[in-house]
């Protein structure tokens, strides 16, 4: 059995393979990578078990049908992406504009309203607890490492986030950190404040949750 680093070099070397080859049998693999066809199946099944390789049977001319392995979509997500400095880019077009400003704080409003209409059904009805842990799934489903803790008596909370997808933008344009923040005191209808900002240097973004004052106050 191969160790693990050989192995996960292996199972790169196949799927970089696969992304620039496109379909490919265990024999083509097995060629390509200089390995035995027993060695190409191992690491494709282990890679079909993570749902990043699916297998279709194509039909030859001559023969049995073969079966051919292809990437799935999951698998795009495991090759270097340049989606920051392309948002970046497109914002700074905008910036010569004369209305650039107004337009640039109107995607991010209009990104914020967007993602409020998203989530709001999964609030309603909810305590103050349950929305802060439905958030936190949420931002954690889109990349943020975020988890939440109850302070206290469970009238305050804070909700962290290791990762922000969207740190090199957040850094020129701040309105998307504005917008973050209304947008999480819009889904939980509670009082926000940021206490930490990876775009500001640290190393998470922590925002401090609390229950309106006058709801606080004749709970």
């Amino acid at each position: 059995m191969l160790p693990h680093d050989e192995g996960r070099t292996t199972r790169q070397q196949l799927l970089q393979t696969l992304r620039t080859g496109g379909g490919s049998s265990i024999a083509s693999l097995s060629q390509a990578l200089s390995i035995t066809e027993m060695g190409v199946r191992r690491h494709v099944q282990a890679l079909e078990r993570e749902g990043l390789v699916a297998a279709e049977t194509v039909k030859q001319a001559m023969g049995r049908p073969v079966a051919i392995y292809r990437l799935t979509p999951s698998a795009d997500d495991l090759f270097p992406k340049n989606y920051p400095q392309l948002a970046l880019d497109l914002l700074g077009e905008l910036e010569d504009d004369p209305a650039g400003e107004a337009i640039i704080g109107r995607m991010f409003a209009g990104r914020r309203d967007k993602l409020i209409a998203r989530h709001k059904s999964a609030m309603a009805g909810a305590t103050l607890e349950e929305r802060v842990a439905e958030l936190a799934a949420i931002q954690q489903a889109g990349g943020y490492m975020s988890h939440w803790e109850r302070d206290g008596a469970g009238e305050r909370y804070t909700l962290y986030e290791y990762n922000c997808p969207i740190a090199q933008v957040a850094g020129k344009y701040r309105e998307a950190c504005r917008c973050e923040q209304q947008l999480f005191e819009a889904l939980l209808g509670a009082e926000v404040k940021r206490t930490e900002c990876i775009a500001d240097g640290g190393v998470k973004c922590a925002y401090a949750i609390r229950r309106p004052a006058e709801r606080a106050a004749t709970s």
